[in-house]
């Protein structure tokens, strides 16, 4: 899924609120509603573009090792399965 604004965007739109840009302007001049404003605050609140990098670098980080994990687990109930003779 293509995210339609890149986080140093939103950044950059928390900034102008903090600076005191009114949110629904900023809504309306981006095109973006006020509840994605408010979810990226409380995402982004308070970073700069370097700590939104890194954000993002874990969480892609962490993405491999879970569904690593959840994989591992649909086999394990698939040969629970095979065992009990039930297919």
């Amino acid at each position: 899924m293509k995210k339609r604004f890149t986080e140093e965007q939103i950044i950059g739109f928390l900034k102008e609120a903090e600076g005191g840009v009114p949110v629904k302007d900023l809504c309306r001049k981006h095109g973006f509603s006020d509840a994605s404003f408010y979810t990226w605050r409380t995402k982004f609140g308070g970073m700069d573009v370097s700590d939104a990098r890194r954000l993002k670098a874990l969480e892609s980080e962490n993405a491999r090792p879970k569904k690593l994990l959840a994989e591992a687990m649909l086999d394990n109930e698939a040969l629970k399965v095979v065992v009990r003779g039930k297919f």
